[in-house]
């Protein structure tokens, strides 16, 4: 078995490495409406629906005994959903324990 993992992201759909250069339209997209965190954040959670919409899609697919669909590729695509919803819930969570010191701090 051989997995190809695109060098430019990194194996969960969305992150990249740091310095690593963003698509052209994902780039286009930033600049035109300002960038940032909101947008970053917009961004990271659309690829996490998208590879679990993937992931749904190929394992009904193998359930249907489509030739063309891999036993292999179908659990590759729900190891990469599950790790990009875990990664997402991590951020929501450090988030929310951030909203919650600054709410507890004595001004």
């Amino acid at each position: 078995m051989e997995l190809r993992l695109n060098p430019a992201s990194s194996p969960v759909t969305g992150l990249r490495p740091p310095g690593a250069a963003r698509p052209a339209s994902a780039g286009a997209t930033d600049a035109a409406s300002g960038g940032g965190f909101a947008s970053a954040l917009s961004g990271a959670l659309k690829d996490v629906s998208s590879a679990q919409m993937e992931s749904s899609r190929l394992q009904r697919e193998v359930q249907m005994e489509n030739p063309q669909v891999s036993l292999e590729q179908t659990m590759v695509a729900m190891q990469k959903a599950q790790v990009g919803f875990q990664a997402t819930l991590h951020v929501r969570n450090r988030l929310v324990q951030a909203y919650t010191d600054i709410m507890n701090m004595q001004v």
